[in-house]
């Protein structure tokens, strides 16, 4: 007398991973995942190495683990992943206050963010059949 069994929401050919409350603010977060939306994903980690940003070592920790997930799991080919989908999402906001001159006082606001990769199985294009063969 369990939970009912949770369809897949994802394709046969796709494989997601998902990082929560990551402490950076959504916009700069979508700064560094708008680098690797579309790419192949072998040149997406390449990108997220060497980008000086500080949060890009956790966006890459989440798209290796997503390749991971995509290669272990679900029997994907890793050669032909491409970075489906990286969406940014609000989580938490923490308030502060900052103190100010005459007894006033600031607040600061610290966000987090969530962020979900999604990678897919590429189809060979008709030149690269026609090559292999």
């Amino acid at each position: 007398m369990g939970k009912p069994k949770h369809e897949r929401g994802l394709a046969d050919t796709e494989a997601q991973a998902i990082t929560r409350n990551i402490r950076v603010s959504p916009r700069k977060l979508n700064l560094v995942a708008a680098l690797i939306r579309g790419r192949k994903a072998q040149d997406a980690v390449a990108t997220l190495t060497f980008s000086k940003r500080r949060i890009a070592g956790t966006v890459k920790k989440t798209l290796e683990s997503a390749i991971a997930n995509a290669e272990n799991n679900h029997s994907l080919d890793v050669d032909r992943l491409v970075v489906a989908k990286a969406e940014v999402g609000r989580s938490a906001v923490m308030k502060r206050f900052h103190a100010r001159g005459r007894g006033r006082a600031a607040r600061v606001e610290k966000w987090f963010s969530h962020l979900k990769i999604v990678v897919a199985e590429a189809k060979q294009a008709p030149a690269e059949a026609k090559g292999a063969a």
